[in-house]
């Protein structure tokens, strides 16, 4: 017996499968759609609201909240989850204006061209 391989017939399903980082065809059916990432996104929002719920669940203890001379008391959940939404409305503004940046920036290099 020889210990070498023969190679599978050109028909062979081993050959036809696109290989892990190729990019798959339209006519591949297990191809990603609009819908499939519409599900994925909705699983993932689902996930996320369940541990937001637990974590709202977990933290109805009241803290002092002092803000630019306002104060007054609010459940921990709730200004943790106001402080995290004003640090994401921070990055987004921040990224928007980069985005701006970049964009002016490749019009005037197209103008220049």
């Amino acid at each position: 017996m020889s210990n070498e391989q023969t190679p599978p017939p050109a028909d062979s399903p081993q050959e036809q499968a696109p290989p892990s980082g190729a990019k798959r065809t339209a006519g591949d059916p297990l191809r990603g759609s609009r819908t499939s990432g519409i599900w994925v996104a909705v699983l993932a929002l689902v996930v996320v609201v369940i541990l937001l719920a637990v974590f709202i669940l977990q933290n109805t203890q009241t803290a002092e909240v002092r803000f630019l001379g306002w104060t007054g008391t609010a459940p921990v959940s709730a200004t943790l989850l106001i402080a995290a939404a004003g640090g994401a409305l921070l990055v987004a503004a921040a990224g928007a204006l980069r985005i701006l940046q970049l964009r002016r920036r490749v019009k005037r290099e197209r103008k220049r061209a």
